[in-house]
This record gives structure tokens, sequence and C-alpha cells, in this order.
């Protein structure tokens, strides 16, 4: 397996594309490996940050008039977007998905859903397979259990995957904070979704704007 690191191994805004799989409440009903809380958070980041650096992002959810409409913390983010309803488990078998990602032109495939072991660990290993670079963004996406999530990452290292979490996602995407474009967009990102981090940043702010009293 050829082994994936190097300066170009890193990914970037121009050369991403992300997929977003069935966060549906049906899925979220038994997600046992997080607490789903934190995943709707997660994801809601994850989608947040794709459109602040300006990385396409498709929608795909399966059967949902039976599991339910992806949840409106990540549609909201995309209004008006289209979301891709699927028969196929395995999204990298529904043509209409992959059409959508190879009119993006990017090379960089940035997957997260429900579940981890089924929905995502399937495309995943397909689309290695067919020589696409891909990552799993492994807080956005969620198992059964704690086992299924974990054997599941296990199995796509192993196929290939790179392995990564929303926040380290949105760094290595800033890269450099003299890159100043999506500073703002990130920031807020990070207020509402960074847990401590987003906090202390505002109390940072709060400080710096607090008079010094004479």
């Amino acid at each position: 397996m050829k082994l994936r690191n190097g300066l170009n191994s890193l990914l970037r805004p121009e050369d991403s594309v992300l997929v977003l799989i069935d966060h549906q409440p049906y899925q979220l009903a038994n997600l046992n490996s997080h607490d789903p809380q934190a995943v709707v958070s997660n994801s809601t980041a994850l989608a947040k940050t794709a459109k602040a650096f300006g990385v396409p992002t498709i929608l795909t959810s399966v059967v949902q008039a039976q599991g339910g409409h992806i949840f409106p913390h990540i549609t909201d983010v995309f209004p008006g977007q289209e979301v891709i309803d699927r028969t196929f488990i395995n999204t990298w078998e529904d043509k209409k998905v992959v059409d959508a990602v190879k009119a993006t032109g990017r090379k960089q495939l940035i997957i997260a859903g429900l579940w981890t072991e089924i929905c995502v660990a399937m495309p995943v290993i397909q689309a290695l397979g067919e020589g696409w670079d891909v990552t799993v963004i492994t807080d956005a996406s969620g198992g059964v259990t704690v086992e299924a999530h974990e054997v599941a990452i296990q199995r796509m290292i192993a196929a290939g995957a790179n392995m990564m979490t929303w926040l380290a996602l949105a760094s290595e995407w800033q890269r450099d904070w003299a890159r100043t474009e999506h500073i703002a967009e990130l920031i807020e990102v990070i207020k509402y979704h960074a847990g401590g981090s987003g906090i202390a940043f505002l109390w940072e702010q709060q400080l710096l704007n607090t008079p010094v009293p004479k």
C-alpha cells in the first residue's frame, strides 16, 4: 500500500469534494458509538467549514420516506440544494452521486456519514479501489456500537483511507493564518462548534475589548 505522506498528501480546499451520507433520524436513533448531539454538531460544523472554504458538498440520503430527511442543521447550510435520495445502501453504486462528485473535477474525496460500518465503509472501500484519494471524517460519522465504528475505521485504513476529525480538516484547509480569505467564516464555525476553543476565543475577544481601568 502506498504511504500517505509528504506535503502533497495534505488536503487542499481547491482539490476537495465533500459527500455527507445519511445523516438521518433513523440512523441517529441507534447511534451508540458517540454522543448523538456531538455527531449532529460535528457534521454541521463539517458542512459549514466546507461552505466557508468553497468546497463542493454533495448531500445524500437513503430512502428518506422511511428514514427521514437529513438533519436541517445540515441542509440549512445549503438552502435549496438537492438532496440525492438513494435506494443503494452503498452510495458509490449510485450513479447520480458519483456523477455529481466527478462533475466537480476534484480528486480529494472526503466522506462522513451514518453508520460508519455500513454507509461509510462501503463507498470508501469502493472509491479507494477506483483510485480516489479518500478521507473519512470520523467524528462526523458514527456506528451502532463503539466496536462497529472502530472496526470499520480499521477496515478502511487497511484499504488505504485517511482518517481525520472535522477540526483537523478545517486546520489543514486553512494551513496558514496569513491566508485571510476564509478566516472570518472559519472563526464563526469554531465559535459555535469547537467547544472550549470556541468559548475561549469569545472570552479573548471580550478581554481585548475591555477597557483598562485607570
